[in-house]
Parts: structure tokens; C-alpha cells; sequence
């Protein structure tokens, strides 16, 4: 079984920055993509940035140029380096991991970003 616990949310100024973490415990293979979607008060959830195994990340639109995904793989966490935040940022940020062999998701429990002045 896999556990995922995110940290870094809050509250930030427009123009600010904030940095997501996601740990996850428990057996993580190789081929294992990992990332961040978040979802807005009525709206769906929707992928904000993903990245293999062998670090080779996608964006979505809405973010690139001022979002940058990582991870570390020896200590199966990934981050999320949020800049320049725009109050379209504001939402619940969830970690996922997605095992491609498998096609099994986790979900971690959500943080909240709030970009507001």
C-alpha cells in the first residue's frame, strides 16, 4: 500500500511563491510517474505537472514558465516550485503517483494554495 503526504501550502500574495513536497512511503517501483493536480472550487480536477522516473516533466498550460516539477527518487518525493502565483492558482493541490504497468493511482489527502492580497 502507498501513502502520499504533501506539505508547503497556505496562504501567498500574487506574485509570490510557494514550494509543494510530496512523500510517499511504502513500495515505489521504477515506472512510476509522479505529480500534481489540483482543483478549484467548482471546478474539475486538473493535472497541473507530472514526471517520470527518469525525470522528463509536462506542464500544463496554465503554468508553464512559472511552475517546476521535481523529484528525488532516493527518497521517493516530489516537489512543486510555484512562482510567480496568480490568484487562478487558488485551489486544492493534490500529489499523485500513477503506476504505468499497473495503471493503479494514489491520491494524497490535498493542501490547500490560496494566492490572495
Amino acid at each position: 500500500q502507498v501513502q502520499l503526504v504533501e506539505s508547503g501550502g497556505g496562504l501567498v500574495q500574487p506574485e509570490g511563491s510557494l514550494r509543494l513536497s510530496c512523500a510517499a512511503s511504502g513500495s515505489i517501483s521504477s515506472g512510476v510517474l509522479m505529480g500534481w493536480y489540483r482543483q478549484a472550487p467548482g471546478k474539475e480536477r486538473e493535472l497541473v505537472a507530472r514526471i517520470s522516473s527518469g525525470g522528463f516533466p509536462n506542464y500544463a498550460d496554465s503554468v508553464k514558465g512559472r511552475f517546476t516539477i521535481s523529484r528525488d527518487n532516493t527518497k521517493n518525493t516530489v516537489y512543486l516550485q510555484m512562482d510567480s502565483l496568480k490568484p487562478d492558482d487558488t485551489a486544492v493541490y493534490y500529489c499523485n503517483l500513477y503506476f504505468v504497468q499497473e495503471g493503479t493511482n494514489y491520491w494524497g489527502r490535498g493542501t490547500l494554495v490560496t494566492v490572495s492580497s
